[in-house]
């Protein structure tokens, strides 16, 4: 069965932790692309609402839903609310995360655990749910990971492991759905750093506040990929080409990629900064949300070049292949062809004229070569 993907203004679309951050930016770009109705869902029911009141003013039809990811009985009760207020829904974005920063001997089990009962369960969840719905409808299910799927990270090792987990998970889901001829697609986005409240929802046991290393991106890159996986069919989307370096990297080089992370880890990720108290630690209960970017002074990319080629891979190419004409061009020596050249007849050795010491000049083909003497001087053959 052919996979069935609407264009956005045809489409319902759920998205999970949608109350901050990258979810926020997504529901954002999804309105401002006149998407037919959302559903946002988070813990945090009041602001939810107030997102939902702003797109409702831009003229989408937004339903907010308080739900936890990590329960599948409420994300069940999502799926049910998209059904019965628009008749159901064509994509399906988990988002819904949390993050812990320190030692895994100082992180607490029951932290670690509650980790996973979100950041991956919430997706097994979600996308089980969405599968079974969009197995008659089509649609796409769109997972939020992350380049610390390719490459673990100090500091943040159980977000690390729950990312290479939410990555087997999304890649079997793909392949199963496949086999069955379901006309789903399921696409894996993969964030490097994200300037997002991530940061300031995280519990802490680090002596500093924490931040994301740099280089740091704008999340409405993120929402880019996420609205453009809801219409085209695309395996993995990468933002960022930081992050991609060091998954690269970790390949090709991994102690000394080891090596580099455990010198830099600590002072990559913590800051001196002021952080919004009312944001910290959401592990288990919401706290402050409502913004896409974090309080911190961060440098922030707009934009992202790996992105721009992932989405137009058959541009990219061409321009990749002007640009090495191009410096082909001028590398080849001015005057040059690529015609073969005409084979040039060997010449004969001919004879060099020296000067003689005597003053006399004659023909010398140098020492031990007696075709140039006269054969009168020859010396006598010696008879048998």
């Amino acid at each position: 069965m052919t996979v069935r993907q609407k264009p956005v203004g045809e489409q319902v679309v759920v998205i999970t932790g949608a109350s901050s951050g990258i979810g926020l930016a997504t529901a954002r770009l999804f309105a401002a692309r006149g998407v037919k109705g959302l559903v946002l869902v988070a813990r945090n029911e009041d602001a939810l609402r107030k997102i939902a009141e702003e797109l409702e003013e831009q003229g989408v039809h937004a339903v907010p839903v308080a739900a936890d990811a990590s329960k599948r009985e409420e994300l069940e009760a999502v799926s049910r609310k998209a059904i019965e207020t628009f008749g159901g829904y064509d994509t399906w974005v988990n988002d819904a995360a949390v993050a812990l920063y320190g030692t895994l001997d100082e992180i607490p089990i029951p932290d670690q655990r509650q980790l996973f009962e979100v950041n991956y369960w919430g997706v097994v969840y979600g996308s089980l749910i969405a599968a079974r719905h969009l197995r008659a409808r089509g649609g796409t299910i769109v997972n939020v990971g992350s380049v610390l799927s390719e490459r673990a990270i100090l500091l943040q090792t159980q977000y690390s492991a729950a990312k290479h987990a939410v990555k087997g998970f999304t890649d079997g889901l793909r392949m199963e759905l496949e086999q069955e001829g379901a006309p789903i697609w399921v696409t894996l986005i993969k964030p490097s750093s994200i300037d997002t409240p991530y940061v300031e929802h995280a519990r802490n046991y680090l002596g500093d506040n924490a931040k994301v290393p740099p280089p740091a991106y704008d999340p409405d890159l993120v929402a880019k990929a996420i609205v453009f996986a809801s219409e085209n069919r695309r395996r993995e989307l990468t933002i960022g080409f930081g992050g991609w370096v060091i998954g690269a990297m970790g390949k090709v080089a991994p102690r000394l990629t080891d090596k580099t992370m455990e010198m830099m880890g600590y002072g990559a990720q913590t800051t001196r900064q002021p952080e919004r108290a009312g944001m910290r630690d959401n592990l288990y209960q919401p706290r402050e949300d409502g913004d896409t970017h974090s309080s911190l002074d961060t440098m922030t990319r707009k934009t992202s070049v790996l992105l721009a080629a992932q989405i137009h891979p058959l541009a990219t190419a061409a321009i990749l292949a002007g640009v090495g004409a191009a410096v082909a061009a001028l590398l080849l020596p001015i005057g040059a062809s690529s015609a073969p050249r005409r084979r040039q007849p060997l010449r004969r050795f001919q004879p060099v004229v020296r000067k003689n010491g005597n003053g006399h000049d004659k023909r010398s083909y140098g020492p031990g070569h007696l075709a140039g003497r006269d054969a009168s001087v020859r010396p006598p053959q010696v008879r048998h």
